[in-house]
């Protein structure tokens, strides 16, 4: 790790979220609060709208170039919500040009598996109808960090030809942290108790650990994505399954880009501090672009 990102580690003060009784409704509460007290950029227009009944908030910059990035949350499945993702959210509006729209999806244990991809589904139907003629009009990108990444690409999938461009960032995707890197980058602040508790609230059972919809690298539709971008983080747990993605992808035939940020390691991507964050934000921008158009 470089020096900033160790000194970040060894700072951190995060709850065993895996300890008896722990109260994920308040710990939910207090992270949605201290990022809300964090600067933000400012853009042309931020918006709360309801996409049949499923809560999302709208990021427009100025001068707005046609299309829409839907961009899912990381979090385990469990934490986080577009409040917390409202920060990089800008970020990402105001460096691509583009309007974002963040997706509330339900959240286990609450709302177990299938709810959450179920709700990008319901965005999806509700773009469809409402989008043309719009501010909402497509094209589409499909954007998501770590849990958020294997929701947005399970949207993709679910919903061949919708989305023009697909970018994720350090997706989480293997239900049973089978790679090596779990064991290589165990001491870089994502504990593999903490993987297999999100996992465990998400799934209903552990059968769902062998559904494409939760465990997307045992898709048989990966051939029918779009083009895709894959960041990795090289002090990650989850890097090897994200690289993974990317070879399978390539090796299907979609048009594939994988990188991996060297020095890094898991949640560094939304946080500005960090000085990769903003090369990955601006990168990923390039790349929706790219694909895009304007």
């Amino acid at each position: 790790m470089y020096p900033e990102v160790r000194a970040a580690v060894e700072a951190d003060t995060s709850p065993d979220l895996t300890a008896p009784g722990f109260d994920v409704a308040a710990h939910r509460e207090v992270v949605r609060v201290a990022n809300l007290q964090l600067p933000r950029e400012d853009v042309a227009s931020v918006a709360d709208v309801d996409a049949d009944g499923v809560a999302c908030r709208l990021f427009t910059p100025a001068d707005a170039l046609p299309g829409v990035v839907v961009h899912a949350h990381g979090g385990g499945f469990v934490l986080n919500d577009v409040d917390v993702h409202d920060g990089i959210c800008r970020r990402m509006a105001n460096r691509g040009r583009r309007a974002v729209l963040s997706v509330e999806y339900r959240r286990p244990p609450e709302a177990t598996f299938p709810a959450a991809p179920d709700d990008l589904d319901t965005v999806v139907g509700w773009l469809r109808r409402e989008g043309a003629g719009s501010d909402l009009a497509g094209p589409y990108a499909a954007h998501g960090d770590s849990a958020g990444a294997n929701l947005a690409l399970v949207a993709a999938l679910r919903n061949p030809g919708f989305f023009s461009v697909v970018a994720l960032i350090y997706p989480f995707l293997d239900p049973r942290c089978a790679f090596p890197s779990w064991d290589e980058a165990r001491d870089t602040g994502f504990d593999p108790a903490e993987a297999h508790w999100y996992w465990a609230q998400y799934a209903r059972t552990e059968a769902d650990f062998d559904d494409p919809d939760l465990a997307p690298l045992l898709s048989d539709r990966l051939d029918t994505l779009p083009p895709t971008f894959v960041a990795s983080a090289e002090a990650d747990p989850l890097r090897d399954e994200g690289e993974e993605l990317a070879r399978l992808l390539a090796e299907a035939g979609v048009e594939t880009v994988g990188i991996r940020c060297l020095g890094q390691t898991h949640g560094f991507w939304r946080h500005a501090h960090f000085a990769a964050s903003e090369p990955l934000v601006r990168t990923v921008a390039g790349w929706i672009d790219q694909h895009l158009g304007g």
